[in-house]
């Protein structure tokens, strides 16, 4: 009898410890739970995550998205750039492929190639296309080149360099129309500056009729266009080489390297995304350098300067063969998209767009 009593007392100590384990193990419980909750700025705290929170609906989670919240901002322009500018574009191709010319309305019954395939045997576009890749050539390397011999000569430490930095920036400033009316000035065979000076040293055997003749009519044009871009060029590299660390130099002269060395195997390299920015807006100013023939030519510039822009307003608005014009435009608007599209697609993979 006194052993049952015993058992049952001990059996109830196992029952009371049993109890106060398992308070112990919930108290346990509510003390983690209570460690995921998040402490409010109010001193309050969040609800666990799921427990007793009703699931959210879609329309909330549209509402919580950040997409929806910032579709207020880029939304509207978005739309109007993509009904005006490649609305427009795409119109432009529908257009390329009908027969329009003339003062007729234009008609959408029957879409052909045909004035792509006109495009391939017209000596005037082919000569068009081969001064447009000339100058977006010619011009862009050596605008970058002489940029950076610019901004190397600058940032050694010269007197009055804010002076000459504004001096070289300053042609960038005007536009298209006032460099061409300047420049056909110099130009001029008569009074120019340029043969004037060419005289005055004796060397008149070099004086040219620089826009007219078609031996250097092109390159008075890449000429000129340098002369408004270097200094653009300048202050990017400029820009360039202040980012580099003075550590660098130090290194390289005291291994020994020459000014030349230096800069050609250790500065050069690492301006590869001044020389890609300042590529693409002279690239852009290249395609866009209508006005300035315009004001110097007229929309006739001659076989040996004429450029896609060019031809394109003197087909559309001149002959109104506005379907041939459209295609000319096309033609243009690929080249831009070979111009933009790798450097859009580096500065992606870069993670900077």
């Amino acid at each position: 009898m006194v052993g049952r009593v015993l058992r049952r007392a001990g059996a109830g100590d196992d029952d009371v410890a049993g109890e106060s384990t398992a308070e112990n193990v919930a108290e346990s419980d509510d003390s983690v739970a209570a460690s995921d909750r998040c402490l409010r700025t109010d001193g309050g705290v969040e609800p666990a995550h799921g427990a007793g929170t009703p699931e959210t609906s879609l329309i909330d989670r549209l509402r919580r998205s950040e997409f929806v919240e910032s579709l207020p901002f880029w939304g509207p322009p978005g739309l109007l750039v993509l009904i005006f500018v490649y609305g427009a574009v795409a119109w432009n191709f529908v257009i390329s492929l009908t027969g329009w010319e003339g003062l007729r309305q234009p008609t959408y019954d029957e879409f052909t190639l045909e004035m792509y395939r006109t495009l391939l045997t017209d000596a005037s576009f082919i000569a068009a296309f081969r001064n447009t890749l000339v100058l977006l050539v010619v011009f862009t390397v050596l605008s970058l080149a002489l940029g950076l011999v610019l901004a190397i000569l600058v940032d050694r430490d010269i007197r009055f360099e804010n002076t000459f930095r504004t001096i070289y920036l300053l042609p960038m400033s005007l536009s298209f129309v006032v460099t061409a009316i300047f420049w056909s000035w110099l130009y001029n065979p008569r009074i120019g500056l340029i043969n004037e000076a060419l005289r005055a040293v004796h060397l008149d055997f070099l004086a040219q009729a620089w826009l007219a003749d078609p031996r250097f009519k092109l390159a008075a044009i890449i000429f000129a266009l340098m002369w408004q871009f270097s200094g653009y060029c300048m202050v990017v590299y400029l820009a360039g080489l202040r980012a580099i660390p003075t550590d660098q130099y130090e290194a390289a002269r005291i291994d020994g390297a020459s000014t030349i060395r230096l800069y050609w195997r250790v500065i050069v390299p690492q301006l590869r995304a001044s020389t890609m920015s300042a590529a693409v807006v002279l690239m852009v100013f290249a395609l866009k350098a209508f006005d300035f023939l315009f004001v110097l030519f007229g929309v006739n510039p001659g076989r040996s300067a004429d450029i896609l822009a060019v031809m394109m307003y003197r087909v559309a608005f001149d002959r109104l063969q506005w379907a041939y014009g459209a295609a000319v435009a096309m033609v243009l608007f690929v080249m831009a998209l070979g111009v933009i599209g790798p450097y859009l697609y580096l500065q992606y993979r870069r993670g900077e767009l």
